[in-house]
């Protein structure tokens, strides 16, 4: 069988995944993967479908000291010991600036087009083209496919799309990109099956993890995101601040004498609900901490959301359903209804054993504002991306969850 492998890379950890693809370009996930602790405890762990585990074993440190490092790990494995040699590979990058609004197959003027963006996505863009540059240079035949988190937004309309900064730094490439694509890329695609009376209609996506973000979708396009020109603006997240004054990153450098550099590792990494808490970036330690710091930092989050649903309610003249999806959003009861408090006045009423329960429509029957829950699937669309851009035509299931 066929297979497409899905890459997601990043600092210290390479993450993996398999589909086959069968007939009709049906795509079956085979198995998920991940080699995390690159340079410190380097493992690869993988399972499969039914969660067995496939793999589970540690590597010195020396031999597993990059991302490079690590793919080829997965990729030895993958070759030599289940004999799997994928027909491409796709791989998740996170910024695509203003050239690319769909995936696209990568050669190396590509690769050198998207190593421009590095500055714009430090956390994330110099690992995700790591080993792109790597299987280049190894495999070249083997065609690959970047999906850029960038791409759902770029339909925006001017307004949103803008500064209101001189034509020349736009034309250069400052405006507002918004992230997260892939993630809301599947739910717009899974809206039709899962909540149909919502298909073509208003709808807020929160994807709500370590890194956060919302996105207004109207009929199933991105109209207005709260991420801009990087992935440092709107909600506050895991390390990093969301909506900032500018005059906060002048302050910083004039006042407190912090270099360029200095004040990128400082938004990144050292501010968000990290810096608000002073205890961790974790949300399930801070909701399960009994430190006041810890607490504001929750309630900080909360309010935000609030405050940027109406910014997008008012994006699209209104609101017609509301979805939670990613890591927090999937998996916290608590934040959910907590988030739903806040937005009473755009019509939400939850269900409350129907959110504790996990259920996927987790509003009260008659809510005029209904409310999902649903798990996101970025390797699958990576993966759908990748098999059109082989093998343009429909792809068969395209809308429901690999298995």
């Amino acid at each position: 069988m066929d297979t497409i492998l899905v890459v997601n890379a990043g600092s210290s950890s390479v993450k993996f995944q398999v589909f086959g693809v069968e007939s009709g370009n049906t795509l079956k996930r085979q198995m998920r993967g991940q080699v995390d602790g690159i340079g410190t405890h380097p493992r690869l762990r993988a399972t499969g479908p039914d969660r067995a585990v496939l793999a589970d074993r540690a590597f010195a440190a020396a031999a597993v000291p990059d991302v490079p490092a690590a793919l080829a790990a997965a990729g030895n494995w993958l070759r030599e010991e289940l004999h799997i040699g994928p027909i491409a590979i796709g791989h998740r990058v996170v910024h695509g600036g203003p050239d690319h609004d769909a995936p696209v197959r990568v050669s190396a003027e590509v690769l050198q087009r998207l190593e421009r963006y590095i500055s714009l996505a430090p956390l994330h863009q110099p690992y995700n083209l790591a080993p792109i540059r790597s299987v280049l240079a190894r495999f070249p035949d083997i065609p690959q496919v970047a999906c850029f988190d960038t791409a759902f937004h770029r339909g925006h309309s001017p307004l949103a799309d803008r500064y209101a900064i001189p034509e020349k730094l736009y034309a250069e490439g400052v405006r507002r990109y918004g992230f997260h694509g892939l993630s809301y890329e599947y739910i717009a695609a899974a809206l039709p099956q899962i909540a149909p009376e919502l298909a073509g209609k208003r709808v807020i996506v929160a994807h709500l993890g370590s890194g956060a973000s919302m996105c207004a979708m109207d009929g199933g396009r991105s109209v207005e995101s709260t991420m801009g020109f990087t992935a440092l603006d709107g909600l506050p997240m895991g390390t990093r601040p969301g909506q900032l004054d500018p005059g906060v990153v002048l302050y910083l450098a004039t006042e407190k004498g912090m270099s360029p550099a200095d004040i990128q590792t400082f938004l990144y990494k050292d501010c968000g609900l990290k810096g608000l808490s002073g205890v961790s970036n974790d949300m399930r330690e801070l909701q399960d901490s009994g430190d006041a710091r810890a607490q504001f930092a929750v309630d900080y989050f909360v309010y935000r959301i609030g405050l940027n649903a109406g910014m997008l309610a008012a994006a699209m003249s209104g609101v017609d359903g509301f979805v939670f999806t990613a890591g927090i959003g999937e998996n916290s009861p608590k934040l959910r209804a907590a988030i739903a408090g806040k937005l009473a006045w755009l019509g939400v009423s939850l269900d409350a054993a129907a959110n504790a329960e996990g259920r996927s429509l987790i509003s009260r029957p008659g809510s005029p504002t209904p409310v999902y829950v649903i798990p996101t699937d970025e390797e699958l669309m990576i993966a759908r991306h990748t098999l059109a851009l082989l093998a343009p035509g429909p792809i068969r299931s395209q809308y429901e969850r690999a298995s």
